[in-house]
């Protein structure tokens, strides 16, 4: 008998292998978020020096005007 409850705690208990394959899981999960959003901030940081007083990129510039303030040149015509 007691070497039944062993096995059981050893299979399904708080440090068991189920749970071990859980955390394993949650960790892959955790590192591909971490991954992505590392991606975010590398992608902010870029737009941001981009976009900086000692560097800027007027490609960059015109698009956010575009999109943030609606603006158009005086050459382009909108088609809605």
């Amino acid at each position: 008998m007691l070497g039944v409850y062993f096995t059981f705690a050893a299979v399904q208990g708080d440090y068991g292998l189920f749970r071990r394959v859980e955390i394993a899981a949650e960790r892959d999960a955790l590192s591909r978020d971490l991954a992505k959003l590392k991606a975010e901030i590398a992608e902010m940081e870029n737009l941001t020096r981009r976009l900086s007083d000692t560097y800027l990129d007027l490609d960059l510039l015109d698009q956010q005007a575009r999109s943030v303030l609606g603006m158009i040149r005086s050459d382009e015509i909108v088609i809605r």
